[in-house]
């Protein structure tokens, strides 16, 4: 092959490249909106709404209908912890402030942090569902040996849809590769949204 031909072939090659390196550049960008839609739609990742105590307070509350909330609550194999709620179901009317526990425990003699991922289910209810106050919305370090109390807050938007009468709030809890300094200081803020 000559000098001149093999130019040819290696500037085809990096055009080539070139071009795949910036297609998949492209898709990666376009995941993160892909993804968002995906979890409104299904509930998945916890894009359930978010309230402020007062307002949920000033909700018109439906005592003419129950929701049963059922509670579910899961570890990934990499946190060696154990998670469960204090209750397997509730029965709420829509409108109304309802509070439930959930508890972990680190049983290791290593300090340790966790992220809870929640989800919603069947995924419409997603969008009736807000929290005012969840162990979600922060890291939650635990020490070694440690049995943590988590309260959830929320309510059900009374406009659910009449046919939907049972709604899954799951959990699960995730390590978090936070550095351990880092949730020590949200752990002393005491911040209420850590629950």
């Amino acid at each position: 092959m000559e000098q001149a031909d093999i130019r040819k072939a290696t500037r085809g090659l990096v055009a080539r490249l070139t071009l795949v390196a910036v297609g998949m550049f492209g898709f990666g960008f376009a995941l993160v909106p892909l993804y968002d839609v995906f979890c409104d739609l299904t509930g998945i990742n916890g894009k359930t709404g978010r309230l402020d105590q007062a307002s949920a307070e000033a909700t018109q509350v439906d005592e003419s209908r129950w929701v049963t909330v059922e509670f579910v609550a899961n570890v990934s194999s990499g946190l060696p912890w154990t998670f469960r709620p204090d209750e397997r179901r509730i029965r709420v009317h829509p409108g109304e402030v309802a509070e439930t526990v959930f508890f972990a425990r680190n049983t290791t003699s290593v300090d340790g942090v966790g992220q809870a991922v929640p989800s919603v289910a069947p995924s419409l209810a997603a969008k009736y569902f807000s929290k005012t106050e969840c162990f979600c919305f922060s890291q939650q370090p635990l020490n070694a040996g440690e049995l943590k109390e988590m309260p959830v807050k929320f309510i059900v938007d009374p406009r659910l849809p009449k046919d939907i009468t049972t709604i899954t709030l799951a959990y699960t809890f995730f390590e978090s590769k936070q550095p351990a300094a880092e949730a020590e200081i949200a752990r002393t803020e005491g911040s209420p949204d850590s629950g």
